[in-house]
């Protein structure tokens, strides 16, 4: 069979599987709604593009945020340990014109529906210049993230003040002079939450439950790097282990005002901030438990305190979607994501998901990894397991973490036993850079 595949976003997981699918011959094509390589890490205000912060820094240190194939000291060797969000644009343009993927990838172009219509006919409708088109594949990738449709609160009453999602966020001028209250204590919530606190008349952060705060150095070494070095530990000692070093570090959450932590460590996504608890020490923000109404500008906290607030940012997550897809075909927004590798579809070997995980740690090297096992089937160099069916079921069954029963805990993954579970598929001579890299870590 003459295999011709499309590639749904050309972010950091995007390019990657195109590069992989390229290096074996296939014939292969790259639809891209932005007008360049980079998916969330191109800055725009524009507040229809999912876009990082102003100030964002990744949150992994570069080291274990590289592609194998094209590693930082490959792109610029002077990136600092946390690159900027301008940074990681260039590493990734760079990639692209590394491996010669641009004639591969059409840029402004909206994918409106991806309809299987038999096995390996694939008809995909695309927006471009306005103008609708048909096109025909035989496989499908899907690669375009799960940061693009927001997942707003709701609570009792009324708020007449201004009311958004971090996705509408873009940086922290417009709020100079105001009242803000932040929700979430995720990474997101913790830096618009520091970066507001820079210029607002009065920010606070609202928690509905207690969130570790991990620093981004530990011994002067960044935090992964550290967490690295124990990456052969079983994952329950591993745990226990991290929240050790975190209490002697940091102390307990209480001595910033905060809501204790009641998880283990991995039973939620721990927070990368080294800002947060400092502007708290200092009087800049101000920390405040979950709300329970809302009243005019006036909002109720459930301890019985309230407070007057000019703008409401809610930092609560995306919903996983898939709008290209019918609902009734594919829906991964609500219950659990049974995929073999994050990846393989238990019953349509024709779609694949790569960059749909999310690690404690960096998406991308995962997505490369998975990129090559995909390479490897579509050319028949790598056997689908019969028992597909029941690899996804144990993919649910079995997760690295026993995580709490919310949307934004379907897709996790620790990042050392998912890459390692990737690895095993790959072949026994397979080497990189990377690789020894981490063994050197560890």
């Amino acid at each position: 069979m003459q295999r011709r595949v499309c590639v749904i976003g050309a972010g950091p997981s995007g390019i990657t599987a195109l590069k992989n699918l390229k290096d074996k011959n296939l014939d292969v094509i790259c639809y891209d709604r932005n007008s360049e390589v980079g998916g969330n890490w191109i800055y725009s205000e524009d507040e229809s593009h999912s876009s990082v912060f102003e100030t964002t820094h990744i949150i992994s240190s570069k080291t274990l945020s590289q592609y194998e194939d094209f590693t930082f000291d490959d792109f610029d060797k002077s990136v600092a340990d946390y690159p900027s969000h301008d940074e990681l644009r260039r590493y990734f343009q760079a990639y692209a014109k590394h491996f010669s993927l641009y004639p591969y990838i059409e840029f402004n172009t909206t994918i409106k529906h991806c309809k299987r219509m038999a096995k390996n006919e694939w008809q995909i409708t695309i927006i471009q210049n306005e103008k609708e088109q048909t096109k025909f594949f035989t496989d499908l990738v899907v690669c375009n993230g799960h940061h693009s449709v927001p997942r707003m609160p709701e609570y009792p009453g009324n708020f007449n003040g201004e009311f958004i999602h971090s996705h509408n966020y873009k940086k922290a001028a417009p709020f100079a002079n105001k009242k803000v209250l932040v929700i979430g204590g995720g990474n997101s919530a913790c830096d618009v939450a520091v970066e507001t606190s820079r210029v607002s008349k009065r920010t606070s952060i609202s928690w509905r439950r207690g969130y570790r705060i991990i620093p981004k150095f530990f011994f002067g070494l960044p935090s992964d790097i550290v967490g690295a070095r124990s990456a052969w530990l079983p994952i329950k000692i591993r745990s226990w282990f991290n929240d050790r070093l975190l209490n002697i570090m940091l102390g307990k959450n209480k001595l910033y005002g905060l809501q204790e932590v009641k998880t283990r460590f991995g039973q939620t996504h721990p927070t990368i901030n080294d800002e947060l608890l400092y502007k708290i020490r200092h009087g800049k923000v101000y920390p405040k438990v979950d709300i329970e109404k809302l009243e005019g500008n006036i909002v109720h906290f459930k301890d019985g305190t309230k407070e007057d607030v000019d703008v409401i940012i809610a930092c609560t997550g995306y919903i996983l979607k898939h709008s290209f897809f019918d609902k009734e075909f594919i829906d991964y927004s609500e219950g659990a994501v049974p995929l073999y590798l994050k990846m393989f579809h238990p019953e349509y070997h024709d779609v694949f998901f790569v960059g749909m995980f999310q690690p404690l740690g960096c998406i991308w090297p995962g997505s490369e990894l998975q990129s090559k096992i995909l390479a490897d089937y579509l050319t028949g160099n790598w056997k689908m397991p019969e028992n597909i069916k029941t690899l996804c079921e144990r993919e649910v069954s079995h997760p690295h973490y026993k995580q709490i029963d919310t949307p934004r805990h379907t897709i996790t993954v620790d990042y050392h036993a998912f890459r390692k579970s990737l690895l095993k598929q790959l072949p026994k001579n397979w080497k990189s850079k990377k690789t020894n890299a981490i063994s050197q870590i560890a």
